[in-house]
């Protein structure tokens, strides 16, 4: 395949039958994201798929959101040695304090799709954590050794 060119699936059609008040709602959050039905559909169903190979062991990245209460005794200190534990697993961390007493930390991780969720249950139920979840991307692949080779070299100016 050409640079520039993606590969397209062929598009199935099919029906879907519900009840009135829930297409209702499906109509007004197509309009609220100005796409089409389809659109929507699709991209549901990529989560929905997602969700449930979340316990496979395909490669993932995974974003692990967190918002706690860091006056919580030792909740920092913990979140961050399972942060270390994970070693090269984890491959970046944001932190952000929300307020006073609030804190948002976003860590990206790289693993086995079920590992990563292990690692998001334990983060997720350890107390001080008020709320947060994790997003997985499957079948991502981190190559440590990352580079963009191009194919042309840009023409200098004169």
């Amino acid at each position: 395949m050409s640079a520039g060119k993606t590969h397209k699936t062929e598009l199935v059609r099919f029906g879907v039958a519900m009840e009135g008040a829930l297409l209702g709602e499906l109509d007004a959050l197509v309009e609220a994201r100005g796409v089409t039905r389809s659109e929507v559909l699709r991209d549901l169903v990529r989560a929905e798929v997602t969700r449930s190979q979340a316990r496979s062991k395909s490669p993932a990245l995974g974003t692990l959101t967190l918002v706690y209460d860091h006056h919580v005794r030792d909740l920092s200190e913990r979140l961050t040695e399972m942060q270390h534990a994970l070693g090269d697993r984890v491959r970046s961390t944001l932190h952000v304090h929300l307020d006073a007493h609030t804190c948002l930390e976003v860590i990206i991780m790289f693993g086995q799709a079920d590992e990563l969720q292990d690692i998001a249950d334990r983060a997720l139920a350890t107390k001080g954590v008020k709320q947060g979840g994790l997003e997985l991307v499957l079948d991502a692949v981190w190559k440590h050794d990352h580079t963009h080779n191009h194919t042309s070299t840009p023409k200098r100016r004169s």
